[in-house]
């Protein structure tokens, strides 16, 4: 791959091993696994395998494993199939303002709905605290839904506190797992959460694949009707091949992960120290230490503007991403940023930088470089342009 890829918290490049893995699901084991022939039974092997090694990857049970068709549409059935099985008098949500669109904008769609909603702040590093949630819970609250690992500042909730207090008053909890699956333990019951999203593609598998683990007796009913597939849960003839490079996923990662984690660690903490260290007006955007995930850097570059940041780096062949979003040819301030308390001129120049498994020293050390060169000539050529 040419160039440096500093986006892995956007996606991964699938692993050689996982379209290895795949190919035969496209092949000669192309069989519907609701079928009972053959061809069929093959298929549903592969596709009761699969769920064995993810449920077993979180401490869970193959029957809590729903497959969807993404991280989103899993954090839409936590959420939407949990108020669907849930009585009009307990339907209030308690979630945060820095949750992942997949998340908010779900939220936001049933408080349109007749839903309750509460929204909690953060404080300057994205963190809602245990106390802050227990303190928004009513009579009526069903459900509370918190990221484990924020995708723009990487900052790691206190998943399994929250989960205690919420336990406490008979409160569902969900939270998306999405972005530390890959870095981080994730055990369902360490965090004793009732709802997890996992996504494949954001641990070296392929797109369009997804998870969802309900916890046994959870009440929860489909968005999506039809021929009952995944116990019922989400109809639709499954993905397998997509399912089974998702486990290969899994299974590659698991004896890795913890070895990866701590030299992305050290990686992004030299960077970070670096930038702060060289180039005037840089602020950190997060926590740091342990409450960040390990591949997470972002930074706001003062007098700045993101897009152009980003637009100079690509040229460079750096490849990052921004906080903002693109919306009608307007950049769109980051809303975790806004939540945050961070200023419009800081929130306007923040970068994503996210390492890899396959990143190095030496591509930190070119990106840096170029980082440093690309702030120093865009602040001098806005200088000018006012003078």
């Amino acid at each position: 791959m040419d160039g440096i890829y500093l986006d892995h918290s956007a996606t991964t490049p699938v692993r050689s091993e996982v379209v290895e893995a795949m190919l035969p699901l496209y092949g000669t084991s192309f069989g519907n696994p609701s079928s009972i022939h053959y061809y069929g039974q093959q298929a549903k092997a592969a596709l009761d395998k699969s769920r064995d090694i993810v449920a077993e990857s979180i401490g869970g049970e193959p029957s809590e494993i729903t497959f969807t068709g993404s991280g989103t549409e899993a954090d839409n059935l936590a959420i939407v199939g949990a108020i669907l099985a849930s009585p009009p008098s307990r339907r209030h949500i308690i979630t945060t303002a820095v949750e992942h669109d997949a998340v908010r904008k779900t939220v936001a769609y049933l408080s349109e709905l007749g839903c309750r909603v509460t929204v909690l702040p953060v404080d300057i590093d994205g963190i809602v605290t245990a106390q802050e949630v227990e303190d928004a819970i009513r009579e009526d609250t069903l459900l509370i839904s918190v990221m484990h690992g924020n995708n723009e500042v990487g900052t790691i909730e206190p998943i399994g506190a929250i989960s205690k207090v919420g336990h406490r008053h008979g409160v569902l909890i969900h939270t998306d797992a999405v972005q530390t699956f890959g870095q981080l333990s994730v055990d369902v019951n360490e965090l004793d959460v009732d709802l997890l999203t996992l996504s494949a593609h954001k641990i070296y598998g392929p797109k369009g694949v997804g998870a969802l683990y309900v916890r046994r007796g959870t009440p929860i009913l489909p968005e999506i009707l039809g021929g009952g597939q995944e116990r019922g849960r989400r109809s639709g003839t499954e993905n397998v091949a997509g399912i089974v490079g998702f486990a290969a996923a899994v299974s590659l990662m698991l004896p890795e992960r913890a070895q990866m984690a701590a030299r992305m660690t050290d990686m992004r903490d030299r960077f970070i120290a670096r930038v702060i260290e060289s180039i005037p007006a840089s602020f950190l955007n997060g926590p740091t230490g342990e409450r960040r995930l390990p591949n997470n850097i972002n930074f706001s570059f003062e007098n700045i503007e993101g897009e152009a940041l980003l637009l100079n780096l690509d040229i460079a062949g750096i490849y990052a991403s921004s906080g903002s979003a693109c919306s009608s040819g307007s950049i769109e301030p980051s809303h975790v940023l806004i939540a945050m308390g961070i200023e419009t001129s800081k929130n306007r120049g923040a970068i994503r930088l996210t390492l890899g498994r396959e990143t190095t020293e030496a591509q930190l050390d070119s990106a840096f470089n170029v980082l440093k060169e690309t702030t120093t000539r865009l602040r001098s050529m806005s200088a000018h342009s006012f003078r």
